[in-house]
C-alpha cells in the first residue's frame, strides 16, 4: 500500500527554463490508479513564491472553491509558500507556483512549450474523483 493517494510526477526530461510537465495520478485506496490526466508548472527551482514549482514532498490537499477558479484542490504546507492550487490552466505563463491539469501535452499556442489541453473538463473530473482530503506526492 502506497503512503499517498495521489502522485505528481514531473517529466524533468521534458523541462524547460520557464516550466515543468508531468503527470497526476489518483490512487483508490492507494493501490489502484482510477484517474491520470497531464500536467503543467513552472519551473522547478529553489521554491520561490509565485515563481517556481514547489519542491518534491508529501502534502495534504483539500477541495476549495474561490470566484476565481471556482472548485480546485488546495496542496497545503508547502514550505515557504501559501495558497498553492491545483487548478485549470492551459498554458504555464497562467501559473504562480500551481498546477494546471489537462487532457494531454500538445504545444497549443504554437510558442515551444509543452501546454495541457481540456483543463475545464479534465478538473472537473478530478473534482469528481478525488475526497474532501488527501495526500499528494511530489516526485
Amino acid at each position: 500500500m502506497l503512503e499517498f493517494d495521489a502522485l505528481l510526477e514531473r517529466y524533468h526530461d521534458k523541462a524547460t527554463a520557464t516550466q515543468t510537465p508531468g503527470e497526476f495520478t489518483y490512487y483508490q485506496d492507494r493501490i489502484k490508479p482510477i484517474f491520470d490526466c497531464k500536467t503543467i508548472e513552472l519551473e522547478v527551482d529553489c521554491n520561490a513564491k509565485r515563481d517556481d514549482a514547489i519542491p518534491p514532498g508529501l502534502y495534504p490537499c483539500e477541495k476549495r472553491y474561490s470566484k476565481k477558479y471556482g472548485w480546485h484542490i488546495h496542496i497545503k504546507e508547502v514550505p515557504n509558500r501559501d495558497l498553492i492550487l491545483i487548478h485549470n490552466a492551459n498554458y504555464s505563463r497562467e501559473l504562480l507556483g500551481c498546477v494546471g491539469v489537462g487532457e494531454k501535452h500538445l504545444d497549443i499556442d504554437k510558442d515551444g512549450l509543452l501546454d495541457v489541453t481540456n483543463s475545464k473538463n479534465t478538473l472537473k473530473k478530478l473534482m469528481a474523483i478525488v475526497p474532501e482530503k488527501f495526500i499528494l506526492k511530489v516526485a
